[in-house]
């Protein structure tokens, strides 16, 4: 029996399973099951090469964006509006057999859009080559989920269901769960607060599921068993997502209306080439991109090329920016001057640990290096010796 199969075996089982206090632990084991499954079903075939068919583009700019839907959804045509590269587009699904890169120019800064194909119901089996997509969608900064805004509602929940099969968590944070794995000991259970969803003979059962006999796990929140599998298995990615609901130019005013107040939702029109500027404004707050200006001492900042940094790639403070120069700057920096919404009063003296915020303007000072020379009471050093009886005894006046 292949792993598809053992999978769908325990979802049918999950499904005949009434939902009570007494199966609440099989059912945890259940889950446990299939997280392990699908983990193993995402990893390469054993004695493979390695060289897979794969579409990776090499990363570029300030940020990654995928779009990620169903075919014949308008992926391509949003990509050919929003960035000018060409992407095939017809009336027919699956155009789009590979992945296209584009960059939009937005704000000084530069971000990735990438057009992938149509993933369709049981990608993440590796139906209609759905893992790569998934794969290149892993590793961008944030997900548009193109949705076409005259089909069903059930579109979103496939797309969302397809992307947590393979490990991906869309708008949500990381369970607040410490798990750390031990040589000797056993299992030490803890938690700060009740707890409802999970209790210690349920995570003792989960925790022997995985062969894990000797953890500490402590419980900062009352989290649910998919949290603590999640935290068990260790990779999954949190990212943000923005539900971008095309073709709204053939549907009423009032459907429109109840899509745009959805969270995390955008309606855009790419026949009519509508509510672009709102999606461009929310993809980027979404991102969290801060523009840091630099100032060299004595002159005008530079406000053409700034310094574009972002929590997750590396962080906002004043070292990131540092090391975003060059790496051996940070040790000789003194103290830096900060303009903008980040700094109290102008200009801020500031040190490594400050955090920047957009269209901060920064002066970096740099120590000054000791001068070995200088004259008379400004001598750096002193050339005398450093004992008495060391000194040289001058020569005895002649008379």
């Amino acid at each position: 029996m292949g792993i598809i199969e053992k999978i769908k075996e325990i979802e049918a089982e999950m499904a005949r399973t009434q939902k009570n206090k007494a199966t609440e632990y099989h059912l945890g084991q259940l889950k446990a099951k299939i997280a392990k499954l699908r983990t193993q079903l995402l990893e390469p075939p054993k004695g493979s090469s390695g060289g897979g068919e794969g579409f990776e583009v090499t990363k570029f700019g300030h940020g990654r964006v995928a779009l990620i839907g169903f075919p014949s959804v308008g992926k391509s045509t949003l990509l050919t509006m929003l960035t000018g590269t060409h992407s095939e587009s017809a009336s027919y699904e699956f155009t789009t057999l590979t992945c296209i890169p584009g960059i939009i120019h937005y704000n000084d800064t530069k971000i990735q859009l990438l057009d992938l194909p149509g993933i369709i119901e049981g990608a993440s089996e590796g139906k209609g080559r759905g893992r790569q997509v998934i794969a290149v969608a892993k590793s961008s900064d944030i997900v548009l989920m193109v949705l076409d805004a005259s089909k069903s509602e059930g579109h979103r929940q496939i797309l969302t269901k397809e992307l947590e099969a393979v490990g991906l968590r869309l708008n949500k944070r990381p369970p607040q769960i410490y798990f750390k794995k031990k040589k000797t000991g056993g299992i030490s259970f803890n938690s700060t607060l009740p707890l409802t969803h999970v209790d210690e003979k349920l995570c003792y059962q989960i925790l022997h599921e995985y062969k894990i006999h000797n953890a500490e796990i402590l419980f900062r929140e009352d989290a649910t068993v998919d949290d603590l599998i999640d935290v068990i298995e260790g990779n999954r990615k949190y990212m943000k997502c923005v539900y971008v609901y095309n073709k709204i130019d053939v549907i009423g005013i009032d459907d429109v209306d109840r899509l745009a107040r959805q969270p995390n939702s955008v309606v855009i029109s790419c026949n009519l080439k509508l509510n672009f500027d709102r999606l461009l404004s929310r993809m980027w707050e979404e991102m969290g991109l801060v523009r840091v200006y630099t100032k060299p001492q004595g002159q005008q900042p530079d406000f053409t090329d700034p310094v574009v940094l972002s929590v997750d790639r590396g962080g906002c403070t004043v070292e990131d920016f540092c090391n975003h120069i060059h790496r051996s700057l940070v040790k000789d920096v003194k103290y830096v001057l900060v303009w903008g919404t980040s700094a109290r009063h102008y200009p801020q003296h500031c040190g490594l640990g400050h955090v920047l915020q957009d269209e901060d303007v920064v002066q970096i000072v740099k120590k000054k290096e000791k001068e070995e020379g200088g004259r008379g009471r400004f001598k750096s050093h002193s050339t005398a010796p450093a004992r008495i009886s060391d000194r040289e005894k001058k020569a005895p006046l002649k008379t």
